[in-house]
């Protein structure tokens, strides 16, 4: 997503001096949470009840599909509000973490939902049993209605939050799955091949991998303290290096504070540093704007016959 950081550079200007804080997920998303767990939740149960009475594979996969993302809500709605609460004692970051654990957890554990489709589609592929076509569709079509009020709920959210991104995107593959089984179940109602529900549960599981899979190795990339995929390391590297003054960067550390929130520590090397607390402040802010890191850390270092003990590339 390469057009993330030209939209952060123009309203992003104040977080140097509000303390960090991101309120990038607004307060409103509580409650588009609330709604969306609410409503998705009855359907599951709905939907899991219709797939088990009419026989439908197709629809079993989709309530699964489904309740994986009630889960993955519910972990994003957790991960934001544990983000709010401030850092106390020995938790000097908050909790803001939560938010990268979540959809880590969120990904790995929709992996588990498609292992569970798949090995029953198999199954039901070498040996095909009757489906119920039209409590299939019925049952499909009210998905799709509540599926895309959900996404549309998390649609203005989107931007900022990849745990509400995540949401809106998983509202959004629902909606789009509910429509493929309607489609389905009409097939077979119309052909009688009994085939066709395995086989869209097995399309429905393709859906839930690609769409879990970026988000497996963003969350697991964010969670090993790599710095965020929408940031360039050596870009942010150049612009220090190029700051009136700084003749060497070393010791240069990009990672995220939660999934919305950057960090930066480096040390730069600046014999001549009669203004320090002013180059700091314009460093940081800079950092801000340009890059949005809100949370940078820079130790200025004057005597270069001094060598910093972390300056050789290899020492973390």
């Amino acid at each position: 997503m390469a057009h993330h950081h030209h939209d952060h550079a123009e309203h992003d200007h104040g977080h140097a001096h509000d303390g960090g804080h991101h309120h990038h997920a607004p307060a409103d998303m509580g409650m588009a949470f609330a709604v969306g767990v609410g409503l998705n939740t009855v359907f599951v149960l709905i939907e899991a009840g219709a797939g088990f009475w009419t026989g439908s594979l197709a629809l079993l996969a989709d309530a699964g599909h489904n309740l994986s993302d009630v889960l993955a809500l519910l972990m994003a709605w957790g991960a934001i509000v544990l983000a709010r609460r401030a850092p106390s004692g020995q938790r000097t970051y908050g909790l803001r973490k939560a938010t990268i654990l979540a959809s880590l957890s969120n990904a790995l554990l929709l992996m588990l939902a498609v292992g569970a489709i798949v090995s029953e589609s198999v199954r039901r592929l070498a040996q095909p049993t009757t489906v119920q076509t039209n409590i299939v569709m019925a049952t499909a079509g009210v998905g799709i209605l509540i599926n895309t009020a959900t996404a549309l709920l998390f649609l203005r959210g989107g931007k900022g939050d990849l745990n509400v991104r995540g949401a809106f995107l998983h509202m959004a593959s629902d909606a789009a799955v509910s429509a493929a089984v309607v489609v389905g179940a009409g097939l077979i109602a119309v052909t009688g091949l009994k085939w066709i529900d395995p086989a869209l549960s097995l399309g429905i599981a393709g859906v839930i991998v690609l769409g879990t899979w970026g988000l497996l190795r963003e969350s697991m990339n964010m969670a090993l303290d790599a710095a965020p995929k929408e940031i360039d390391v050596g870009t942010v590297r150049d612009w220090l290096a190029d700051l009136p003054g700084v003749e060497e960067v070393h010791d240069l550390h990009i990672w995220a504070l939660s999934t919305t929130e950057t960090a930066l520590t480096a040390h730069l090397l600046r014999p001549a540093g009669g203004d320090a607390d002013g180059f700091l402040h314009t460093a940081c802010e800079g950092l801000a704007a340009r890059f949005n890191i809100g949370h940078a850390t820079l130790q200025v270092e004057t005597d270069a016959a001094q060598a910093c003990r972390l300056a050789p590339a290899e020492v973390v």
